[in-house]
């Protein structure tokens, strides 16, 4: 069994595609990153002004502590926020990177298991033996990964979940003071 050149050009081909995909998912990440923080430092430069302004018309102590007190709940809700979008970017870039990852070994395994069975008809007689370990191998590399992704995704759920407790708690501390 040879490989043709048709072949390595097809798979160097399905190799760019994949890299131009990861790329563009890392692209449409940085973009949305960019954009939240630039958003988020234009309104904390917004805010910063319009305090500055109401701290220059303060009159007496009292109308200070007000002004403070007023302004310290926005604050921390908009932070919430924020980390909120950036951890939501964060996993939807994780997402669309995992979709990627998992099509290509699905696509890896396919072509492995074809190169066996290949391999299998032209083989030497006696050769069954290390094609069929070669075999298990991938099937145990398959099972492992499929174990270590479901542990993955519980992760996540588990630390979006401690996430949206966390946020549920901060909101409910700045609403008391």
């Amino acid at each position: 069994m040879y490989v043709t050149p048709e072949q390595v050009v097809a798979s160097n081909k399905a190799g760019v595609e994949v890299f131009i995909g990861l790329a563009h998912a890392q692209f449409a990440a940085f973009e949305r990153l960019s954009a939240l923080t630039f958003n988020a430092t234009k309104s904390a430069f917004e805010d910063s002004v319009a305090h500055t302004k109401a701290l220059l018309a303060v009159k007496d102590v009292q109308d200070l502590v007000n002004l403070n007190s007023a302004v310290a709940q926005p604050a921390i809700e908009k932070a919430i926020a924020y980390s909120r979008n950036m951890y939501d970017v964060a996993t939807q870039s994780q997402g669309e990177i995992t979709k990627l990852v998992e099509s290509q070994a699905g696509e890896l395994n396919k072509s492995v298991v074809t190169l066996l069975d290949k391999v299998v008809k032209n083989a030497p007689a006696g050769s069954d033996m290390a094609v069929a370990a070669v075999k298990s191998a991938l099937a145990a590399a398959n099972t492992a990964y499929d174990s270590m992704s479901k542990a993955a995704k519980q992760a996540t759920e588990l630390a979006e979940a401690n996430f949206a407790a966390a946020t549920s708690v901060a909101k409910e501390t700045t609403k008391k003071k």
